[in-house]
């Protein structure tokens, strides 16, 4: 049975079209690394590669639900995962509720290592788009 993870929900002061956006182009997350970062990580529209801490990761973009939901799935991960990316409308149309939601088949000791990882990663996530669309460094963020 899959580890199931929910982040926080965050308002980004965006439209969910303007988020949606930044995120349906795979290419645009290597665009958001720092520069040391980008020599490992190769991407298309669909799907983004990458060498972390001596592993060989890949997230593929599964379903686009327009200026609501990105789904996505691994692509030559060590496990198996998927992530849904929410972009609700807020009561004010030029922001959005934003949150992401994961699962992973994880087994007992990777669940045991990572899973409160996987979680403080997601909140962050947020909280650094949330951050971000106010015009203020993401805190403590680190990729």
């Amino acid at each position: 049975m899959p580890a199931l993870y929910n982040s926080k929900h965050g308002t980004v002061s965006r439209s969910s079209f303007e988020l949606y956006m930044a995120f349906v182009d795979m290419r645009n997350f290597v665009q958001m690394l720092p520069e040391d970062k980008r020599a490992d990580v190769t991407a298309d529209y669909d799907s983004i590669k990458a060498t972390v801490q001596g592993f060989s990761i890949g997230i593929r973009v599964k379903q686009r639900v327009p200026y609501s939901l990105l789904s996505f799935e691994d692509d030559g991960a060590p496990f198996k995962f998927e992530l849904n990316f929410h972009f609700d409308q807020a009561a004010d149309p030029s922001k959005t509720d934003f949150y992401i939601d994961a699962s992973a088949d994880l087994n007992l000791v990777m669940k045991a290592m990572l899973g409160s990882r996987v979680q403080q990663a997601l909140d962050r996530i947020v909280d650094s788009m949330v951050d971000a669309s106010e015009g203020r460094m993401p805190k403590d963020f680190k990729l």
